[in-house]
């Protein structure tokens, strides 16, 4: 199983697809808590020139919860990260992280059925773009 969830959109440009992406997070109940634009960081602390990179890090406040109540220490796994790439012109690949395998490395059965459900979720607003 893949460590990430993939999906490569074609016919619109970075701007639409991103914005498309965090509607479609919304309607799974993800909020955007952190935001990372490695294109403007490379430039700034490199000096080098980078294809459209950004970081989304993502939270449902209801499962993070749930969660944190089983395993206190998941939040170093936490928030679930989005990426929005430009690979060529109107050509944006999204990825996300895949809970179930992130999840995996913790011991403790009872965060399967949480990391069931948020890879539904994430899969769902992959799939939807």
């Amino acid at each position: 199983m893949k460590y990430y969830l993939k999906t490569l959109v074609t016919g619109q440009s970075y701007d639409e697809v991103r914005e498309n992406l965090i509607a479609e997070m919304k309607k799974e109940g993800f909020g955007v808590l952190t935001e990372a634009n490695l294109q403007a960081a490379f430039k700034e602390k490199l000096g080098l020139d980078y294809r459209k990179y950004e970081i989304l890090g993502a939270c449902n406040p209801r499962y993070a919860y749930k969660a944190l109540e089983i395993e206190d220490k998941l939040g170093v796994y936490l928030p679930c990260n989005f990426i929005i790439q430009e690979m060529a012109e109107n050509t944006i690949e999204v990825a996300a992280v895949n809970p179930i395998v992130m999840m995996s490395t913790i011991d403790n059965e009872l965060l399967k059925p949480i990391a069931k459900d948020i890879y539904d979720k994430m899969k769902r607003i992959i799939d939807s773009l």
